[in-house]
């Protein structure tokens, strides 16, 4: 399975966001997104099977529990083939904290005076 395909569905991105932090539970993770997406733990479960298989998260157990982890190796992968396209918002992204920097975007010193709005 493709990693797009993989990090295509926003349940998966949510639970990789969850344990980017560290490991997790299944049934933290389960109870998260059961409250954030309103899904069984089972619909759950089918997802991160999709995260275990695609080698986008780990699974190891304690005891009677079972505690997911980011796995790397294919998000490495994804962000080499996204490295291809870097240069087409990192030129825009330094422009703008420049322009953040200055103050142009927050309304700093530069900005126009005609362009404040009328405060009541």
């Amino acid at each position: 399975m493709e990693a797009f395909d993989v990090l295509g569905d926003p349940v998966r991105r949510r639970l990789l966001e969850l344990m980017a932090d560290g490991e997790r539970s299944s049934g933290e993770l389960s109870a998260a997104i059961g409250r954030e997406f309103g899904l069984s733990q089972p619909a759950v479960s089918q997802h991160l099977k999709v995260l275990r298989d695609s080698g986008m998260a780990t699974v190891r157990p304690e005891g009677a529990r079972r505690l997911y982890a980011v796995g790397a190796e294919p998000l490495r992968e994804a962000d080499a083939w996204l490295g291809r396209f870097r240069r087409f918002w990192e030129p825009r992204l330094d422009a703008l904290a420049t322009e953040v920097a200055r103050g142009r975007r927050t309304g700093g010193p530069d900005r126009d005076e005609d362009e404040e709005e009328e405060r009541p």
